[in-house]
């Protein structure tokens, strides 16, 4: 059963635009994706059990063995669409660069603009590494917003199980079991070469600069 400050929390991310970030209306892309102004993130927040991310300035606690930039991505395994399992450091990408796009609900404003960004904004990187978006939301769910969305470069990978991901990583919110958002970009050695857990759950991650890490590592291999 979900709690009220579950609910609260949602809420405050996905239907109170105003308490998610958001101001004026933005343009639409392509894919008829209305983007909003909603604040960036500057500085990352620390994962992992003793740290925690904001909600209206309210802490949060993160439960979960931190990772760090240069450590590897964990072995856990994660849900596909198609509800089979597979290793987040195994997945189609493997032995190239990738982003992972961490989010706590799809079914929010701040969580669709910020996966909308990473398949409409990657300005052609999208042909060269894998995108990969992780949530706690079902598989089904994931499947059902890449189709309304028209979202086809992106591979949606559910934690819905039992949070693996986000406990091997120190990204879940303890009490709420949600992931915080962050955004990651791994190596073609699977390690973690940058990482962003926003500060305020309510704020986007910095894609753009995840986007610039990523191409440096494909130019320097």
């Amino acid at each position: 059963m979900r709690t009220a400050a579950y609910v609260a929390l949602i809420g405050a991310i996905g239907g109170g635009l105003g308490l998610a970030g958001c101001a004026e209306m933005g343009i639409s892309s392509t894919s008829g994706f209305t983007y909003k102004n909603i604040t960036v993130a500057e500085g990352s927040a620390l994962a992992g059990e003793g740290n925690n991310v904001l909600f209206k300035g309210e802490p949060l606690a993160l439960s979960g063995t931190a990772v760090k930039t240069g450590e590897l991505l964990r072995d856990v395994n994660v849900t596909q669409t198609d509800l089979s399992t597979i290793n987040i450091a195994r997945t189609k990408g493997a032995g190239k660069v990738r982003i992972i796009s961490v989010v706590p609900s799809l079914d929010t404003p701040v969580c669709e603009q910020q996966t909308h960004y990473l398949s409409e904004k990657n300005n052609g990187l999208d042909k060269m590494i894998e995108l990969i978006t992780v949530s706690i939301d079902t598989p089904f769910a994931q499947k059902r917003f890449a189709q309304e969305a028209n979202i086809h470069n992106v591979t949606f990978l559910s934690d819905y199980r039992g949070a693996e991901f986000g406990r091997a990583h120190g990204l879940l919110v303890k009490d709420l079991h949600v992931l915080a958002r962050a955004v990651m970009v791994i190596g073609k050695d699977n390690t973690v070469q940058y990482l962003q857990i926003t500060p305020e759950i309510k704020h986007l991650p910095d894609l753009e600069k995840a986007f610039q890490v990523a191409r440096s590592l494909i130019s320097a291999g």
